[in-house]
């Protein structure tokens, strides 16, 4: 079916369709700058209200219901968003400009999420059960009955992100590990791809009436400014915050949600360049390897990624030359690919601006030019860490296919730029046998900037698994305790209650001595 039939163009809240009134979002076809159809005007504050107050009610219905029933519920949302074929599938090539094998991924990769989500809510050890059970003959004071589980905060607000049209947006992660936890969530659509998100809000719709989930459990939202985001982020409904963008567009959620009268989370991933340090033995001996591994990873979706190597950290000599000449040979065999929104594609623009004009940075090489619209053209350039160090604004992060090579005196110099770094998702380090020594004197370092720390890869590409962190220290994201990817997503949105004393009649099944859901326990500090 065309996305012509199926697209209306309105807001999905618990269950029901409504237009709104606000300010229409047209859609842009990034490699054409032609305007899509439908309309989709903004919600209002008077729509966020009736989407928070539904998923209010539904809140507590939501969370009493079954593991088996809240992992089949997201099994069902992986079965009715595959069902939309390539209807799904092209209409998010035609938003985002990315070719179908990355779409066709990034589905199943949304897919795999939901369905690892339920697997972890089946599981239940999420709920992290403790049992100290009463010691009433303890002396010199006897010891109450304490068992303790997590429970669902209550309502989050996901917004969609623009560079991941399916993975990071309407049923991405922060979406997925909320609706397991027991949380019903709200969507604010990135305006990028409104049809995308109309038509997976739709599957997720369908698949809250087909396994009877209360219909406040889902809605999805739209809005060209800030109105629908504030709203949904101010109203008291709301207990959490799902977020994937721009610093300055994370950093203002943050700053509205600590103004309430009660304060929530933000889960925000933000700004990060993912520093690759090249230690001296790898740069002698594979330099010319690593050189092209580097360029196959800055290029891969026009470095629209947030795990993008925007930073390489080399030692002066003839390793680095070897390095510095590759790259050089290599990009400038590269062409150019079509960013995501034109937005997207002038800030990238600025950005590769800033660096060439800065008197202290070298062009190392550039990609063919194209005349169709919003090209990310690929430039890699050079400075020294003295230069860099000594200049912020080099650190800024380009979003596209550009990097910064850090050309460093001595090993001591490494150190001085690793401790200058503002927090990163990820820090990789180029090595061999060799380099032991001198990665031992770093790593401590990178442990207190990055989130995720490789070795002899290269940061592009984000396992959905159990041990996956997707986080790091500001401004990678605002808080370093968490990740947004991988089963661990869901500690975000639980928090711990204990309970003392309650009879069995009145304690959560996870509590139980007869343990009906059959999830782990820690029984007097051991596992039961």
């Amino acid at each position: 079916m065309e996305a012509s039939q199926l697209l209306q163009g309105t807001l999905l809240i618990a269950g029901q369709e409504t237009k709104g009134s606000l300010n229409a979002i047209h859609a842009v076809n990034p490699a054409t700058n032609e305007t899509m159809e439908p309309a989709y005007l903004g919600g209002t504050k008077e729509q966020v209200n009736q989407a928070a107050q539904a998923a209010w009610q539904a809140f507590d219905t939501y969370r009493a219901t079954t593991p088996e029933a809240r992992a089949t519920f997201l099994e069902t949302i992986a079965d009715e968003i595959l069902a939309l074929g390539d209807t799904l599938v092209q209409r998010a090539m035609a938003e985002s400009g990315l070719p179908q094998a990355r779409i066709e991924g990034e589905r199943g990769r949304t897919m795999g999420q939901l369905r690892l989500f339920a697997g972890v809510v089946r599981a239940g050890k999420y709920l992290d059960v403790r049992i100290d059970p009463a010691m009433p003959e303890r002396t010199p004071l006897p010891r109450n009955d304490l068992r303790l589980q997590y429970i669902p905060l209550g309502p989050v607000a996901v917004f969609g992100a623009s560079n991941f049209p399916l993975a990071f947006s309407v049923a991405g992660g922060d979406t997925a590990s909320a609706l397991a936890a027991g949380c019903p969530v709200i969507v604010k659509a990135h305006s990028a791809h409104p049809g995308t998100a109309e038509l997976v809000g739709r599957a997720i719709t369908a698949a809250a009436k087909k396994t009877g989930m209360p219909a406040g459990v889902f809605s999805l939202m739209y809005g060209s400014g800030r109105e629908v985001g504030s709203a949904l982020v101010e109203h008291p409904h709301i207990k959490a915050v799902g977020f994937t963008g721009s610093r300055s567009g994370g950093v203002a959620l943050m700053n509205i949600a600590a103004a309430r009268k009660e304060p929530i989370p933000v889960y925000a991933e933000m700004s990060s360049i993912n520093p690759v340090f090249l230690m001296p033995n790898k740069l002698e001996t594979q330099a010319e390897a690593v050189a092209k591994g580097f360029v196959g990873s800055l290029m891969m979706g026009a470095g629209q990624f947030c795990t993008n190597p925007g930073l390489v950290v080399t030692l002066n000599g003839a390793g680095s030359d070897t390095f510095v000449n590759t790259v050089m040979s290599e990009i400038q065999n590269q062409g150019t690919q079509t960013m995501l929104t034109p937005g997207i594609y002038q800030a990238y623009c600025e950005g590769v601006a800033k660096l060439a004009d800065n008197t202290s940075v070298e062009l190392v090489g550039k990609g063919h030019e194209s005349d169709a619209p919003n090209q990310c053209q690929p430039h890699v350039f050079k400075t020294s860490a003295q230069a860099f160090l000594a200049d912020p604004s080099m650190e800024d992060e380009v979003f596209g296919s550009t990097s910064l090579v850090i050309q460093c005196a001595n090993l001591d110099e490494y150190k001085a730029v690793a401790e200058h770094l503002e927090g990163q998702l990820t820090a990789t380090i180029q090595m061999t046998d060799d380099d032991v020594e001198a990665v031992r004197a770093l790593l401590p370092t990178l442990e207190r900037k990055a989130g995720r720390i490789l070795c002899n890869a290269f940061p592009t590409g984000v396992e959905v698994c159990h041990a996956m962190v997707h986080g790091g220290p500001f401004p990678a994201t605002s808080d370093s305790r968490t990740t947004s990817v991988g089963s661990a997503a869901i500690d975000r949105f639980v928090r711990p209650v204990c309970y003392q004393d309650l009879p069995v009649a009145l304690q959560p099944a996870a509590i139980q001595d007869a343990n009906p859901l059959n999830v782990p326990q820690l029984l007097d500090g051991k596992m039961k």
